[in-house]
């Protein structure tokens, strides 16, 4: 409770609307993720996010050091693509950003680190979770999601256990964040005593899953396992059901969006699906949740999709940082945003250990009712 009250105290000195005479300090923020491509919408619910923080920190008045302090977003598009990406971190850190929020992918988040990383820019990812992020030895590197160490655990310890697989195929995408979370899942499901018996591969580019659902088949699995994103899911779940493989089908965060059931088509059973997001909420935190939802769909015209609330806490994580430190200058405040501890973001309680990486993550599993996503559970 100490630790926390730092936090709003600070809010409480920091954030005064009357700054007489002092003068006005620019923060530009850059945002990186795909607006563009599969992975556009998002990217799109990441960048909102982002843009609703730097919103709030300007109709507030943060304080930074003795100056009021005016945020700029810079928003770009990395299409998903890692060369894209690193052109992308090479153009907001010649803008002269204070700091980055972003990737969205974990292929994206990765090769960008070291160009934040050479520039001395703090980078928080607010949903790559592919463990190889925060474990390249870069200061600047953080991520405010439980990795897919986490996620492919708790998903393959579920497989096992609670729904009993035994015969589990395994298909990702060949992207960085779709081969760490099938290993993982793999890893945890054989530990809790599942059997894979087969693995596949597509692209995030594909369509056309035939062949390999047809080889999966053959191995007469009781859960499929996908790790890649909805907009692939929902015809690879079509396709399923024409190729009568009516079994379990389970993923990561990239499958679980509530626009999977129309993506599917009307191909999804009712508690067929077993996904995790990482992140979660309960008790207390729970209403400022719901609240944030509500104020980004009053806001926005949308529904929050996954990451928006992270990337809106990356945003206000960093200026919290910058406030306390009394500067917006990378090499000043880095020290502290890596000393975070107890932060009260809508997205629960942030604290960093030594990587960069998220404390005591939360996970939250998944089913479809309908076109209802239904929690089943949160795990740690």
């Amino acid at each position: 409770m100490r630790i926390q009250w730092k936090w709003v105290a600070l809010s409480a000195a920091a954030f005064i609307t009357s700054t007489a005479g002092a003068q006005e300090l620019v923060v530009r923020i850059g945002h990186a993720a795909a607006t563009s491509g599969n992975w556009a919408h998002w990217g799109r619910d990441n960048e909102m996010g982002a843009r609703m923080a730097v919103d709030e920190l300007n109709a507030q008045g943060l304080l930074i050091g003795t100056r009021k302090a005016r945020f700029e977003l810079l928003a770009e598009d990395d299409a998903g693509d890692p060369r894209q990406a690193t052109a992308v971190a090479q153009k907001l850190v010649d803008s002269g950003v204070n700091g980055v929020v972003g990737h969205l992918n974990s292929g994206t988040s990765i090769p960008a680190a070291r160009i934040y990383s050479d520039a001395g820019i703090p980078q928080i990812a607010p949903g790559a979770t592919n463990p190889k992020f925060t474990r390249q030895g870069y200061a600047t590197t953080f991520r405010v999601v439980a990795d897919d160490v986490q996620l492919g655990n708790a998903l393959g310890r579920y497989a096992a256990v609670t729904l009993q697989g035994r015969a589990i195929a395994v298909i990702d995408d060949r992207t960085a964040y779709g081969q760490g979370l099938a290993q993982e899942f793999e890893k945890g499901a054989v530990a809790a005593g599942g059997r894979v018996v087969s693995r596949q591969y597509t692209t995030d580019k594909a369509t056309d899953f035939s062949a390999i659902l047809t080889a999966a088949k053959a191995a007469k699995p009781d859960i499929v396992f996908f790790a890649g994103g909805d907009t692939q899911a929902g015809p690879m779940l079509r396709q399923m059901k024409q190729l009568g493989l009516n079994v379990k089908f389970m993923g990561g965060d990239g499958v679980c969006t509530p626009d999977l059931p129309s993506l599917a088509g009307g191909a999804i059973a009712d508690n067929q699906i077993v996904c995790a997001v990482a992140g979660g909420v309960e008790g207390a935190q729970k209403k400022r949740f719901d609240e944030f939802r509500a104020a980004f769909k009053a806001k926005f015209g949308t529904e929050v999709l996954a990451y928006g609330p992270n990337a809106y806490d990356s945003v206000k994580l960093m200026a919290a940082a910058m406030a306390k430190a009394g500067s917006a200058d990378p090499a000043k405040y880095l020290s502290t945003l890596a000393r975070t501890e107890g932060y009260p973001g809508v997205t629960g309680v942030i604290s960093f250990d030594s990587k960069g990486d998220l404390k005591n993550g939360a996970l939250t599993l998944f089913t479809f009712k309908g076109s209802n996503r239904t929690e089943l559970a949160i795990v740690r």
